[in-house]
């Protein structure tokens, strides 16, 4: 068994490597000290998956579907051995859930990592109105990312916490000197951050061309912003000419398409060397066009638009190598941000870095003394063959139909913040998760499945699984709300409105229960996929279950949402993950929440901007019943 398992360590795709093994000292021994994450049993998740199916699926679908849950759980079936299953996999892993899911949910998704699974981040806009300010403005904040890694390299990050406990701290060690490798049917992550072939490196792109500039000096010290500045304004002007092949294009294509167009760009020897040193690189910096001119209205929602895929192939699409982990992204107009490859990390890790650069951008420059010249960052060539100009033509022309096709919406909501729910000793989480349940029912007239991140960095190695914010708690209050009420006589309240405040305080209550639950380990989404995973595995025939119409509604999230947090004044954004859906993520912060709303044009039902009004009324009104309802003094 040892050397089989040997050889398997061996045989196993770059992209899937056991991260923390390769980590410095003192990391590894915080790494080794968090819990391993537990397998829920097996009667827990099916119970509270069919408590789950309750608001999303008629009553003849849950009956069908209690058959199928008795028929899967009795003993000696088919549901125990294959949890057997998984208990055995925990035992001799780091986590049992961790290699399933990058596999699954990234590296073997097929569809354009643009839109559909890489998230943008919109900073706050800078005023500087030219290039001189867009290339100062970018040096420091190159200077800025090369001091976070310091703190990674040196290990002086300090170990975050979430409710008292030690997070694992893996994906930190992920997103830097990262990059994402095509492959047929799988992808693969190659990481430059450890080693002796450590990445000193980052790749700039102005004008669809790249750039490998050098971001130390001789004696190992990073480049301050005065040398960084002077450096960006040589690319700058060496990259004037645009009639070049906006070669990053390709990264937008579909998988399979784009593994193809790459094996076929790296037969080419000048070709391979280029991509090789954007992939190796620390992160890329692109020093973006401006965008094309609009009302202070739409140009938020504009800017989201421009992280997420860069405004198709005629604006700066091609000005972007979208499988590199980190790409940060300065325009001439003072629009800026970042787009991440999200197979390394969660929101959470990018946006601690961003929030560290952004703070460091704000910093005065240091005195340093006499600066020695240095050398002309390299020009990353490449020689484009008819068959590789086939495949940027066909990339652009696939990229222009999904740019045209997102619809994304940032709405700041400026009537309160997180300070308002916290009040009313309601979670914030919750008090916006129901105002999105409130406004979907409004919207349709039904709940929809509803899925949230939860953080599983409780545990080693770990990602995430879903709260479930679709309850039957939630329902019930989403069809109370607009119930008429009766007044009753001498009083100005209704009976309804308290009995409405009571329904809305025990949905928030019932969704932190749920988040607790998640962030434990407990959640029954990767769950269930564990089992579903391992059935493939067994070579089991697929269990009835997961051939369920039932399972089907429930994975099909209509609301696909994320609170990432940040003290900067920005807001994350991303695809819905179907296409009837909608792509929700909001930062809350003391007196007001950013939204950024996608959905897809080509789907008639949705709309970004209609969903952000409703949301904006969802939020108002239960505002409203909370402040026309005294606190009961329990």
């Amino acid at each position: 068994m040892h050397r089989r398992q040997k050889q398997a360590e061996q045989a196993r795709p770059r992209g899937l490597l056991k991260p923390w093994g390769r980590l410095p000292g003192r990391l590894q021994l915080h790494q080794v000290a968090l819990p391993t994450l537990p397998v829920p049993p097996l009667q827990q998740t099916l119970d509270r998956y069919l408590l789950a199916l309750e608001p999303i699926v008629s009553r003849e679908e849950l009956s069908h579907t209690q058959q199928l849950v008795a028929e899967f759980r009795r003993p000696g079936g088919v549901g125990e051995r294959l949890q057997k299953g998984l208990e055995r996999r925990a035992k001799k892993t780091e986590n049992w859930l961790s290699d399933w899911w990058l596999k699954t949910a990234y590296l073997e998704y097929r569809l354009p990592v643009v839109v559909h699974s890489s998230p943008g981040v919109v900073l706050p806009k800078q005023d500087f109105l030219d290039r001189q300010g867009q290339l100062r403005f970018a040096a420091k904040l190159i200077e800025g990312i090369l001091d976070f890694k310091s703190m990674i390299d040196n290990e002086t990050l300090p170990v975050e916490y979430m409710g008292g406990k030690p997070l694992c701290m893996n994906q930190y060690y992920q997103i830097l000197s990262s990059c994402r490798i095509p492959g047929p049917k799988r992808d693969s992550i190659v990481n430059y951050a450890q080693g002796k072939r450590q990445s000193r490196h980052i790749a700039v792109v102005h004008n669809f061309q790249f750039f490998e500039l050098d971001v130390y000096n001789s004696d190992g010290s990073p480049l301050s912003t005065e040398q960084l500045f002077i450096q960006l304004e040589k690319i700058w002007n060496t990259s004037l000419q645009t009639n070049k092949e906006p070669i990053g294009i390709l990264t937008t294509n579909h998988r399979n398409s784009w593994a193809k167009a790459y094996n076929n760009l790296l037969k080419d020897r000048t070709n391979k060397e280029s991509v090789r040193a954007i992939e190796s690189s620390i992160c890329t910096v692109c020093l973006d066009a401006p965008m094309p001119r609009v009302s202070h209205d739409v140009y938020s929602s504009r800017v989201a638009a421009q992280m997420l895929h860069g405004g198709g192939s005629h604006l700066n699409s091609g000005n972007r190598w979208f499988d590199k982990t980190l790409q940060f992204i300065v325009a001439e107009d003072g629009s800026c941000g970042l787009v991440y490859e999200h197979a390394p990390s969660e929101g959470p890790p990018i946006v601690a870095l961003l929030d560290h650069v952004v703070e460091f951008t704000k910093k005065p420059e240091q005195e340093r003394s006499a600066l020695s010249p240095l050398p002309m960052p390299r020009k990353l060539r490449f020689n484009i063959t008819p068959e590789i100009k086939k495949d940027i033509e066909q990339a652009k022309q696939n990229l222009n139909i999904l740019v045209e096709d997102l619809d994304v919406k940032v709405m700041v909501f400026h009537h309160f913040g997180k300070a308002f729910p916290k009040s009313e000793k309601i979670s914030p989480d919750a008090f916006i998760q129901l105002a999105l349940q409130l406004a979907y029912y409004r919207m349709y007239g039904h709940s929809c499945a509803t899925y949230e991140s939860a953080s599983l960095r409780r545990f080693r190695l770990g990602r995430t699984d879903t709260i479930r914010s679709a309850s039957a708690a939630s329902l019930r209050f989403v069809q109370a709300m607009d119930s008429p009420g009766q007044p009753n006589s001498g009083s100005s309240l209704c009976p309804q409105e308290q009995e409405k405040t009571e329904l809305l305080r025990r949905a928030a209550q019932a969704h932190r229960e749920y988040t607790d639950m998640a962030i434990q380990g407990n959640a029954i989404d990767r769950h269930l996929l564990g089992l579903k995973l391992q059935a493939i595995e067994d070579l089991v025939s697929m269990p009835e279950l997961f051939m369920d119409t039932a399972y089907a509604v429930a994975m099909h999230f209509n609301l696909s949402t994320s609170q990432v947090p940040a003290r900067t004044d920005c807001v994350m954004c991303f695809g819905p993950v179907v296409p009837d859906g909608y792509g929700v993520c909001y930062n809350p912060m003391e007196h007001h929440i950013n939204f950024a709303i996608s959905a897809f044009n080509s789907c008639a039902d949705t709309n970004a901007a209609r969903m952000a009004h409703y949301l904006e009324q969802a939020l108002l009104d239960m505002r409203a019943l909370l402040q026309a309802t005294p606190r009961s003094k329990l």
